[in-house]
């Protein structure tokens, strides 16, 4: 059976690995929001060796997730728990949290849900990083993000590309400050910020 596969997922591990190892150097404990296909999981945790990291997930993508924890298993990775931003259970304790490329995928009102859920059980100094492409401004950033936008919207009218500004404004309302805004390849972004 092949492993599922994401070639984004490929191509952007190592920039995102070579933040994360800054942001995350205090953490001990990772949740990852939405690990998709595993394959940032399985690369993340051996390169980060001094965090637990947990996947997870809807539980239609678990065993996925598990077939690349089968294929390359880490001492500090975790199978994937169930975690649905339609009705979040938090799965334990964590001072770090990461998730990459779920708020132009889910809608606007998960995306509250998963910014209310850090901002409530995230401790103090905990970082919480967030991954993809994002418009400044009200305008996108590249004309490849503009057709990728249409291209969500067309699929799915409640996904789409975030406001920078609003996902800024939704972090301050639950107790985030934003640490870093860093600019990755293939015009995306990887935000950082930290519990008050």
């Amino acid at each position: 059976m092949s492993l599922p596969f994401s070639q984004a997922c490929e191509n952007n591990k190592d920039p995102i690995l070579a933040i994360l190892k800054s942001a995350f150097a205090k953490s001990s404990r990772i949740l990852e929001v939405g690990s998709g296909t595993g394959q940032h999981a399985v690369y993340f945790a051996p390169n980060l060796p001094h965090v637990i990291w947990q996947t997870s997930d809807l539980e239609i993508n678990h065993a996925g997730i598990n077939q690349w924890i089968n294929a390359e298993p880490s001492d500090n990775l975790h199978r994937p728990v169930v975690f649905d931003l339609s009705n979040p259970q938090w799965p334990g304790k964590f001072n770090g949290v990461y998730s990459a490329n779920t708020a132009h995928i889910v809608s606007w009102p998960l995306v509250q849900n998963l910014f209310h859920e850090v901002g409530q059980h995230l401790p103090q100094g905990g970082v919480f990083a967030l991954y993809g492409p994002f418009n400044y401004g009200g305008k996108y950033t590249s004309d490849s993000n503009a057709a990728f936008d249409q291209m969500l919207r067309e699929r799915d009218p409640a996904s789409g590309i975030r406001d920078f500004e609003k996902i800024e404004a939704l972090a301050n309302e639950n107790g985030l400050t934003l640490k870093e805004d860093c600019a990755m390849p293939a015009n995306n972004r990887l935000l950082l910020w930290s519990k008050l």
